[in-house]
Order: structure tokens, then C-alpha cells, then sequence
């Protein structure tokens, strides 16, 4: 019996400690996977910081900036982020929308939605957080009170295309910017004194901010969640909304629209938006020994008049 209690616990014996090292394992890891672990630490953005103070009572307002052509999903995502929010024991809603534009005329969405603005740039009431979609060119108008909203905002963020029109500001001047993956070339051209990131989800560059197109709002704007409440009211905004995209927590993770396109003559695109295009139909131009083949007639017009700025993206033979 005394040889079998022996043998019996040094069975338990071995089997405890089989445990305990697996579990020390699982919680440290092997010397490879600290290394991964580390390298995947240092590939997390520094935007992870950079919090806003939210007010201790009141809403926060978010004024959406509009005029005829604006995309739908530019901005009913970042307002449907916003609405959402629910911060447990804050007596206020996280966050009030209101819709601002040249006039309280009618505008036309995207798709022809009819919007009736709630508020003029004359009555507007300050905002916090300014959403710019993309949209048509800004006025005079549009583009002062942007600037003098800026001033006292925490965040000014503009989604896909907006960015021209945050450009056309002057605030992005020297900071960096992203935008739809079409019009990367555009921006860069347009603006070269402006960043512009290829593959970036979204950019924070104090209270400016910019995010790629269409659905990349949504991230930006639980980001400013994130900013103001934290990760967790992020989670949980995303959660509610059945959203899954994680492209919040890091604002690198466009990457896929930085890849160069073909260059095959198969395979071509248009050098001013990436647009791919069929050769046999296209616009084309010639430039230093090689056809270049566009989308549109504007596109061909724009590149006529300023080649050089496109030839190291575009999509020549």
C-alpha cells in the first residue's frame, strides 16, 4: 500500500506540475511568441492614445456638414455611430447630431435622398465634432466656417472624398491624410503639400482627422468614441450596432488599397483614379513613349494637363 500511495503521488505530482507549466505557457508564452507578441505591440499605432475629455454633463455635438452630393454612407455611418453610444450612468446621450449646410433649402443626397438641413452656417450651434462627407465643392462660405469651427473643435474629420473639401481649407496643409482608394493620386496632386497615406483606414493629426472611403467613417467615428469614452464604449457601440469591422483599432488597416495596381496591358488602370479600364474603349494618351488609358474624358484631360504628376502611379505601356 505504501509503495502504491508513493507511486500514486508522484503521478499527481507530475500531472500538477504538466498543468502548471501549460498554464504558465498559455499566460507568457514560449521566447518566439513574446517576440510576436512585442512585434505586434509595435505595430499598433500610436493613435491608440491621444484621448479626448468628454464634458462632465451635456452631450457632445456633432454637427454633419452638407450640400447636394453627399454620400450617403459618409455620413449617416459616423451618425449612426454616434447615436448609438450608450454610456452606463451618464444621465445625457453621449453625443448630439444636428445637420448644417449653406441654407435650409432641400439638398440632394446621394442616390437622390431629399435632406432638409437643420441648421445655416449663420445659426449653427458650435460643435465639438464636425463631419465632413464627401460632397460637392465648397463655397467661399462653407469653407470659413469650417475653418472658424475648427478653431475650438476636438475633432474635425472629413470621409472618403471630403477630404478635398478639408483641403480646400488649408487645415490639412502639411499633415497627413487619407481618402478613397480611387483618389489618392488626385489628392496627392492637388494638394503636394499635404501627407497623403495610401492604405490608411483613417489619420489623426491633432483635431483634424481623415478617413478612407465610404465605410471607413464608421471606424473613424468609434475611434472618437474610443477617444472620448474608451474601448470598451467602442466594443459595445460596435457591438449594438451587429457591426464587426475592427478597423477602429488600427487606422493601417486599408492596406490593401496601397498595393500597386498591374501594370500588365491586360490588365490596366487609370493613372489619375486606379480605376480599372478596358484598352480597347479607354481615352488614351501618349507621354514620354508610353499610352496611358483612362476612365473618362476629364480624367484624360486631367492628366494631359499636368502629366507628370501621375506617371509614377498610373498604369501605362
Amino acid at each position: 500500500m505504501t509503495k502504491r500511495r508513493e507511486l500514486f503521488a508522484a503521478v499527481v505530482l507530475v500531472i500538477v506540475t504538466a498543468i502548471v507549466t501549460v498554464g504558465l505557457v498559455s499566460l507568457t508564452g514560449c521566447s518566439h511568441d513574446k517576440k510576436a507578441m512585442a512585434a505586434a505591440q509595435s505595430e499598433q499605432p500610436a493613435a491608440l492614445a491621444n484621448p479626448l475629455k468628454p464634458p462632465a454633463q451635456g452631450s457632445i455635438p456633432v454637427a454633419f456638414l452638407l450640400s447636394d452630393g453627399a454620400v450617403m454612407i459618409d455620413f449617416s455611418g459616423p451618425w449612426e455611430v454616434f447615436q448609438d453610444v450608450n454610456i452606463p450612468g451618464r444621465a445625457d446621450a453621449g453625443f448630439c447630431l444636428y445637420t448644417v449646410a449653406a441654407t435650409k433649402n432641400p439638398i440632394r443626397a446621394s442616390g437622390g435622398m431629399k435632406i432638409v438641413p437643420e441648421y445655416t452656417f449663420a445659426n449653427a450651434p458650435a460643435p465639438k465634432i464636425l463631419v465632413i462627407p464627401a460632397q460637392s465643392a465648397p463655397s467661399a462660405a462653407a469653407k470659413d466656417w469650417i475653418r472658424k469651427v475648427a478653431k475650438n473643435a476636438d475633432v474635425v474629420m472629413s470621409v472618403c472624398t471630403g477630404a478635398f473639401v478639408l483641403a480646400d481649407t488649408g487645415l490639412l496643409s502639411g499633415k497627413p491624410a487619407t481618402t478613397h482608394h480611387s483618389a489618392y493620386v488626385r489628392l496627392a496632386s492637388q494638394f503636394p503639400d499635404i501627407q497623403v497615406k495610401p492604405g490608411a483606414r483613417f489619420t489623426e493629426s491633432g483635431n483634424i482627422a481623415t478617413a478612407g472611403g465610404l465605410s471607413s467613417g464608421i471606424d473613424l467615428a468609434l475611434r472618437v468614441v474610443e477617444r472620448y469614452f474608451g474601448g470598451e464604449a467602442a466594443r459595445q457601440t460596435a457591438f449594438d450596432m451587429e457591426y464587426q469591422g475592427q478597423g477602429w483599432m488600427n487606422p493601417n488597416s486599408n492596406a490593401i488599397y496601397a498595393q500597386a495596381f498591374s501594370r500588365d496591358e491586360n490588365d490596366l488602370h487609370c493613372p489619375v483614379c486606379r480605376m480599372a479600364v478596358d484598352a480597347k474603349s479607354a481615352p488614351k494618351s501618349a507621354y514620354k513613349g508610353k499610352n496611358y488609358y483612362f476612365c473618362s474624358q476629364a480624367h484624360k484631360q486631367e492628366f494631359d494637363a499636368a502629366p507628370a504628376k501621375f506617371v509614377e502611379t498610373g498604369g501605362g505601356k
